[in-house]
């Protein structure tokens, strides 16, 4: 498949969706799990961002950005992040799609923004402008919050960014 692009959604009919999800975040997988149990109108296939996968399906797509904000393609380019995707994603359920109908309204979109700003936060996406990676030396302790661990100095060779 080519690189995805912009496209006008409500004329270009969706036959599947894939979600690109962050597998090192566990309210990401949480979220991935329940898709996935979830009866389904459209098609949902769920791929760790970042991925070699989601790099083979989608060479032209900034990966980096894929693992801050939530991204959705359609089977036809189409491409969904942010808020969107998230409505999108809500429509491809059957037991969501009212929910996403009224979320798609100005009032319903500035709820569905404060609720991935909400997530984001809570993943700690908002220190920096990126995501706290447990790749990157980050983990996570509910009562001392963040803390990162540095590669070691070994002989007195530090990496310093």
């Amino acid at each position: 498949m080519p690189a995805p692009e912009v496209r006008d959604a409500a004329r270009v009919p969706v036959h599947g969706l894939t979600v690109l999800y962050d597998a090192d975040c566990s309210l990401c997988t949480f979220l991935r799990d329940w898709l996935l149990r979830e009866p389904q109108l459209v098609p949902l296939d769920l791929v760790p961002a970042g991925s070699q996968e989601a790099r083979r399906r989608f060479p032209g797509l900034d990966h980096r950005a894929t693992l801050d904000e939530i991204t959705v393609v359609g089977d036809a380019g189409q491409l969904y992040r942010g808020p969107g995707a998230w409505v999108v994603t809500l429509w491809a359920l059957r037991g969501r799609r009212a929910l996403a109908h009224r979320l798609s309204t100005p009032t319903g979109a500035r709820l569905a923004r404060g609720a991935v700003l909400a997530a984001a936060k809570w993943r700690g996406a908002q220190w920096g402008g990126r995501a706290y990676r447990q790749g990157d030396g980050w983990s996570y302790d509910p009562a001392q919050g963040w803390t990162h661990t540095g590669p070691g100095c070994d002989g007195g060779a530090c990496a310093t960014r």
